[in-house]
């Protein structure tokens, strides 16, 4: 519980930097992974059979073995290069680093599902802030004209550059994140179901 507490409070920081400045800044990430994995590091030293020992106090404490923090930050990491490289000006390095940290305190398969989390939950923000400021109506009667298009001419609907710019969202990741490591680590979806 220990580390999750303390990626919550490197998340409400970068929360709060990316709300204000727009950055998430290297002097959350960077730290918040080089604790993860010197944390990890010492406990699996520290503990002699991590695979058939007993429950340690790291166990208790939420510390993962410094193998599965090495391998969830490099997992999370390169998913969001992915995202970098394929969706230029969407996501940016402040992201991947972010995304990166959580995987280095959730390991692999808990960071990609907070990864996946966090996008499900930004892209929802970023649907209600264009019906928020267009209508549901004109977003609707948009896409169904764009799709007609699509199928009378067999090619995209191209925008013009006056008609993408309204379109253009600030998409904040590190709240979503943070909502995405809550959900994730706290099991709210199962105490739900």
């Amino acid at each position: 519980m220990m580390m999750t507490l303390v990626l919550v409070g490197l998340l409400l920081v970068s929360t709060f930097t990316d709300i204000r400045h727009r950055k998430i800044y290297n002097w959350t990430t960077y730290p918040g992974m080089i604790v993860a994995l010197l944390i990890s590091g010492i406990a699996t030293w520290m503990r002699a059979d991590v695979i058939n020992g007993p429950q340690t106090q790291a166990d208790t404490l939420g510390i993962l073995t410094w193998p599965d923090s090495l391998f969830g930050l490099l997992a999370c990491g390169a998913m969001m290069i992915v995202c970098y490289v394929f969706f230029p000006g969407g996501v940016g390095g402040g992201d991947v680093k972010l995304i990166a940290m959580i995987g280095a305190y959730l390991g692999v398969m808990s960071g990609l599902e907070a990864m996946l989390w966090t996008f499900v939950l930004g892209g929802c923000a970023a649907l209600i802030s264009l019906v928020w400021r267009f209508g549901f109506w004109k977003l609707v009667a948009s896409s169904f004209r764009a799709a007609a298009y699509r199928l009378r001419l067999g090619s995209a609907f191209e925008l013009s550059d006056a008609e993408r710019e309204p379109l253009k969202t600030d998409l904040f990741l590190a709240p979503s994140a943070l909502l995405g490591v809550v959900i994730v680590r706290f099991q709210i979806v199962e105490l739900l179901t």
